[in-house]
């Protein structure tokens, strides 16, 4: 038959044997006063390793005593751990502090213990403080964060990509909306994260998310970082231009779209979105402009380099990134990918449209002919432009209002004489002949 091997009921059992193995010599020994002394003194100068420590430890004269005469007189029960009176609080935090993280807890109920212990160390309103005892004091208190229940679907595994800038992933995340100028406008962060080392590649708050605005990101990120090679976006109309698109293919970047009402497939970049909004989006409130939002994710973005990730092992993303540098990619190249050039038929008005966009001809001949015209996708830098039999003329946004301020002057050439033709003066005429003729008959 197999014995099965006698271990200690739970903790306290193991630290009271603990306790009588250090002390139970002597225990049992008769000693005098002075011997016990001796005995005792030579004991604390040894070191023990207690159960569930890693390190040796010492102890006191007066601990050993006390533990001897309690085993003497309790025996292994009179050695078990006493319970502290103030378990379950947290002695790190006076009243007022209790009340102060309370009331965070209350109001950014998003916010994780780690963010908040950090942020009340960097202000200096705690020398100490662990997320355990925060997270234990919300506990007693029944402020525990809301629980996120896992989305039904199907199994999923865990992927990442081989190598920095292999892959990035590309979203905008609502902000909340802001007060400037006495109007309100809202917050659109626009996002890019690159997937093996989750560091960001782009962060920027916008009022928009049209694809211009996505397609400006995009292009800033290009010339800081190279170009990747797959970028990852959802099926949202910011993404799915046709100017996106073709600006991909022309750079060799394969352009990928999650499925259709699929938020997991995009779990890393909602995962960084919760993490902004945990750690900065619900401390933004006082933003006077959009330059301060961007101060502030800026400082957001230089930490979250800086902090070692769970999904990397506990390495940093701005170390894993730096390993690898993406493709480079030239001005030129990028502006020749991002330059549309169409045919169009210019209107009596001296207008066209190209991707939306209403620009105007100055040039009154080129009226109802067909033209080419090459404008760049995202700025007005080059100059867009209309080109016909072989010659070069400036395109520009319309201007309706300043249109109608323009003083109009005809050209020399332009006035052609009367032909005499004014059915107004040829009735007067009449009218004046048949007085005259009345005239000279009443004489």
């Amino acid at each position: 038959m197999k014995e099965t091997p006698l271990e200690p009921s739970n903790h306290a059992e193991a630290v009271a044997l603990f306790r009588a193995e250090v002390i139970g010599a002597i225990a049992r020994m008769e000693l005098s006063r002075g011997e016990l002394r001796a005995r005792i003194a030579e004991l604390s100068r040894q070191k023990f390793r207690p159960p569930g420590s890693p390190r040796l430890k010492s102890f006191g004269v007066s601990t050993l005593e006390r533990w001897y005469y309690r085993y003497r007189k309790h025996g292994l029960r009179g050695l078990h751990p006493n319970v502290r009176s103030d378990r379950g609080r947290a002695r790190q935090l006076d009243a007022k502090l209790q009340e102060l993280v309370a009331d965070i807890r209350r109001e950014y109920p998003s916010a994780s213990a780690v963010l908040i212990a950090r942020t009340l160390k960097k202000k200096g309103l705690v020398s100490e403080l662990t997320p355990t005892t925060l997270r234990r004091f919300y506990a007693q208190r029944g402020l525990t964060r809301g629980s996120r229940e896992p989305a039904p679907g199907t199994v999923r595994l865990r992927w990442q990509a081989e190598r920095p800038h292999a892959l990035w992933h590309g979203d905008v995340c609502h902000g909340p909306t802001l007060s400037l100028g006495g109007r309100r406008v809202p917050l659109r962060i626009h996002g890019m994260l690159d997937d093996c080392s989750r560091a960001l590649i782009a962060l920027e708050p916008l009022e928009t998310e049209r694809e211009v605005d996505m397609l400006e990101v995009f292009i800033r990120a290009l010339l800081i970082h190279g170009k990747p090679d797959a970028l990852y976006l959802d099926n949202g109309a910011t993404y799915r231009g046709h100017a996106l698109r073709l600006a991909c293919e022309r750079l060799g970047i394969t352009l990928i779209h999650a499925q259709p009402h699929d938020p997991q497939a995009r779990g890393k970049m909602e995962r960084f979105w919760r993490t902004l909004r945990e750690q900065c989006l619900d401390f933004i409130g006082t933003a006077s402009s959009l330059h301060d939002v961007r101060v502030r994710l800026v400082a957001f973005a230089d930490e979250y380099h800086r902090t070692p990730h769970s999904g990397l092992m506990g390495e940093c993303p701005g170390t894993v990134v730096s390993t690898e540098a993406a493709k480079p990619i030239e001005e030129k190249e990028l502006r020749d990918a991002l330059t549309t050039s169409v045919r169009r038929r210019v209107r009596t008005d001296s207008t066209l449209s190209i991707s939306g966009k209403t620009y105007q001809v100055r040039e009154a001949f080129l009226g109802g002919r067909v033209v080419t015209a090459r404008v760049y996708a995202v700025d007005q830098e080059p100059e867009p432009f209309v080109m016909l039999d072989g010659r070069r003329y400036r395109l520009e946004p319309v201007e309706p209002k300043l249109n109608a301020a323009l003083r109009r002057e005809r050209t020399p050439g332009e006035t052609k004489p009367s032909t005499g033709f004014d059915p107004n003066q040829a009735r007067l005429d009449e009218l004046v002949s048949q007085v005259r003729e009345e005239e000279e008959d009443n004489s």
